[in-house]
Formats: structure tokens, C-alpha cells, sequence
């Protein structure tokens, strides 16, 4: 690790341009800066310093299909991405739900080192949901795990969401619910209900399967006084169930995906298995929607779902393919290009939904989503707002290519990513910890 770095000339959200001076991976001095002997110099001129994201939803497949992605391979395309930590999600083979198997998650990822690897718990066993898995015991594990999700599967039980509900109370947790009722949107739905799945005769999945669940969550949240958290919000529906749960003081906090905010249901008209996600992608209204909850606070961040999916598990006729798509390394260049460079939102409101509020809601404030300031960790991403530059699928440090952004022009790029004052990422190539 550099001992000493001087990021040159970045603007600061609130501050101006300004230098940092970073000292054993923390800000020791913001202003004007003069380098010395054994000082590396970033050269950060007409770049934005934002805090390193947080993603609360990624999926790193291993251990179980290490031919998708590994631990390393995702870590390397969310460090290219600007993110300094993310939430691993428990679907994987065997499930992470005992403390054995959040733990070593939770090794792998420090044996990396690009980002903080941070493990969801299974809320049920195998991912069944029909028993409780071992949530005491991976919170109170190495692991520390706060996020519990049984995302891919809808907890169906409202009796056993109560007692997921009621237990992680106890120690401050908070269960993350993959919204889908099965009895209105099977295992085989794979496109929004609606004009286009009826034309192309796909099995429809339609709005409501989504807002049932949400509205029964935020009531169980209600009753037990617990923390819910919606994953991917895809419908207005949803949107207006979460701002009606927080305006009764319900503890409730929502995501929404990139790939929601921007793509329609239009796209799958092509069969192209790419743009088959679960919750689907949904009509243009509906994203307009998500775009305004996101830019008014009644949507609390962006995750990017990241769902990498090996060639032989999407190279099959839309309705057989798997679900999923990639979307760390894009993520701020969606978000900024379609947000921000809109004038639909701030770049301070964009660095709450990327860093700030994630980190928040999974129990990481104390590292991550800090303000950029004298004692703190300097763990930050060095953005671009201006560059313009063009998704190529080939280029991901990711081990899969199934990426909906393939060939699209963005305006915003993430430069380099600091993770406690080592660079992880510079101009998209990950740096290894020996450099």
C-alpha cells in the first residue's frame, strides 16, 4: 500500500477543487497541497472526488459456479466501477446461511482486497423458505452480517417473514425482500404483462405480483418494528406503497436497479435473453416513475443486482434463459448520464444514492459512504463527468459477458477508485495489491 498519495486538483462535493493529501489511508490535509519526497501524485484535474459506492446487491456466484464469477473477478469489476464495497448475495451453491459460509465469503474477499466483500445471510434455510436459517449466529460471526435476503425467491411465509422480521430486530438487521408473489407471477414469467408479452407469447409477470408483497412487508414491519428493505423496485405500484410506508413512519428502504431506470419492456421483443431480468424490465411510464421516486427520496438507492450468468446458461430461447445482467462497471455512467446530466438530480444526491444511503442501510457507515474530509478513510472514486466513452463487453473484468450496455455511449466515467488510500482501479484496469 502507498504510504503517502497526493490526489491533485479534484473537486470536492460542496468544497471546490481542492488537493488531498492521503497518509496510511486516511485525508490528512484538503486544500492546497505541496508534494514531497516519497509522494505519489494522481493527477485528478477536471475529476469529481464522490465517496467509493456501495452495492447492495451482487451476486459473485461463488463458491458454486466459479464459471460465472468469482469473488475476485466480481470484486475487480465493482473496484473498475467505483465501488469500494458490496453485498454479496446468499444464492449461492451451497447458500450462505450459517456462519461458516458467511465467513468464508468474507475471507475471500479480503484475500482480494479491491473491495469489502461484505455477506448477506440467507433468511431461510436453502434459500426454501420454510425454516429459519442460522441468522444469530452469522451476525454475531466474523462476518457480522446485517442483510438478510433470500433474493431469487420471494419469502412467501408471512409467518416465517414475521420471525425473520422479529429476530434480526434484536441486533439492528434488516431482511431484503425479492419481491414476487408465485401465485401471480410463477418460476416462468419472464416479461412484463402486457401488450408486448401477450404479442410475443411470453408468460407475463405482471405489476402486481410485486406490490402485494411489498404492501404485506411494510405492514409486517410495522407490526414488529423491524427494518424491511424492498429490493429492485420495478412498478409505480411499489413506489406508492414505500412512500405511504414512510410517510407512517414505517421502517422501510427501497433500491432501484440501473438497468429498471433505463431499459423498457420493448427490448425483449427481440428474444435477445440479455434483457431477460427478474423483476422484468417493465414500460417507459413505469421507469419515469422510478426515475422520480429515486430523485425525491421516496427510493433510498441504487444496487445494481449484478447477475452474471455464464454463456451456456443464457445461450437458450428467451423463456428457458436465465435471469440476469451485469451492471457494476456501468452503473455511475447510467445513473449520471440519465439522472444527473439531466438535471433530474444532483451529483450530491447521486453520491447519497450510490454511497451514502447503502452504506447506511447495510450497517457500514463507519467505513464506507463518508464524507470526503480531514479523518476520514480515503475511499473514494475519482469520476469524470464529461468523458464520453462506449461499453464494450470484452473489456469487463467480469467473467461473464451477458451486459445489456454493450455497444451504448455514456457521458461519465469512472478514472480511479481508492479503497483507504490504495488505488484499486485506474482508467477501467483493475491494480493488484503487489502494484
Amino acid at each position: 500500500m502507498t504510504a503517502r498519495l497526493l490526489v491533485r486538483g479534484a473537486s470536492i462535493l460542496g468544497g471546490g477543487r481542492a488537493d488531498l493529501l492521503v497518509e496510511d489511508g486516511v485525508v490528512t490535509q484538503v486544500g492546497s497541497v505541496s508534494s514531497g519526497d516519497g509522494v505519489e501524485v494522481l493527477d485528478a484535474d477536471g475529476l469529481v472526488a464522490l465517496p467509493g459506492f456501495v452495492d447492495l446487491h451482487t451476486h459473485l456466484r461463488e463458491p458454486g459456479r466459479e464459471d460465472a464469477e468469482t469473488v475476485a473477478s466480481g470484486s475487480a469489476a465493482a473496484a473498475a466501477g467505483g465501488y469500494a464495497a458490496v453485498l454479496a448475495m446468499a444464492n449461492t451453491s451451497p447458500v450462505t446461511d450459517t456462519a461458516e459460509a458467511a465467513e468464508r465469503v468474507l475471507d475471500l474477499g479480503r484475500a482480494c482486497g479491491l473491495v469489502d466483500v461484505q455477506p448477506v445471510g440467507a433468511v431461510s434455510k436453502g434459500l426454501a423458505g420454510e425454516e429459519l436459517a442460522e441468522l444469530g449466529l452469522m451476525a454475531r460471526s466474523r462476518a457480522s452480517v446485517r442483510v438478510f435476503s433470500d433474493d431469487g425467491k420471494c419469502v412467501q411465509d408471512a409467518r416465517l417473514m414475521r420471525r425473520a422480521l422479529e429476530y434480526v430486530r434484536a441486533f439492528g438487521g434488516v431482511v431484503s425482500q425479492h419481491s414476487q408473489d408465485t401465485r401471480l407471477a410463477d418460476g416462468n414469467a419472464c416479461c412484463h404483462e402486457g401488450e408486448i408479452s401477450g404479442r410475443y407469447g411470453l408468460p407475463g409477470w405482471p405489476s402486481v405480483a410485486e406490490e402485494v408483497v411489498v404492501a404485506r412487508d411494510v405492514m409486517l414491519a410495522r407490526h414488529t418494528g423491524s427494518r424491511v428493505h424492498v429490493a429492485h423496485v420495478s412498478t409505480p405500484g411499489a413506489v406508492e406503497v414505500i412512500r405511504w410506508a414512510k410517510a407512517q413512519g414505517i421502517a422501510v428502504t427501497a433500491e432501484v436497479t440501473p438497468h429498471h431506470l433505463a431499459l423498457t419492456t420493448d427490448l425483449v421483443s427481440g428474444y435477445d435473453p440479455v434483457y431477460k431480468v427478474n423483476p422484468p424490465l417493465r414500460p417507459e411510464e413505469f421507469t419515469l416513475v422510478l426515475r422520480e421516486a429515486l430523485a425525491d427520496g421516496t427510493i433510498d438507492a441504487v444496487a445494481t443486482d449484478h447477475a452474471p450468468h455464464a454463456l451456456n446458461d443464457k445461450q437458450h430461447a428467451f423463456v428457458d434463459a436465465a435471469f440476469g445482467m451485469l451492471g457494476l462497471e456501468t452503473a455511475f455512467a447510467v445513473v449520471h448520464n440519465l439522472m444527473v446530466a439531466t438535471g433530474q438530480m444532483s451529483m450530491e444526491r447521486l453520491a447519497e444514492v450510490m454511497s451514502v444511503a447503502p452504506a447506511r442501510i447495510a450497517g457500514l457507515s463507519k467505513r464506507h459512504g463518508r464524507p470526503i474530509a480531514v479523518g476520514e478513510p480515503a475511499t473514494f472514486a475519482l469520476v469524470d463527468p464529461s468523458a464520453r466513452w462506449t461499453v464494450d463487453r470484452e473489456a469487463s473484468a467480469s467473467l461473464s459477458r451477458n451486459n445489456p450496455w454493450h455497444g451504448r455511449s455514456y457521458a461519465g466515467r469512472v478514472v480511479a477508485t481508492l479503497l483507504r488510500g490504495r488505488v484499486t482501479a485506474r482508467d477501467g484496469v483493475v491494480v493488484s495489491a503487489g502494484e
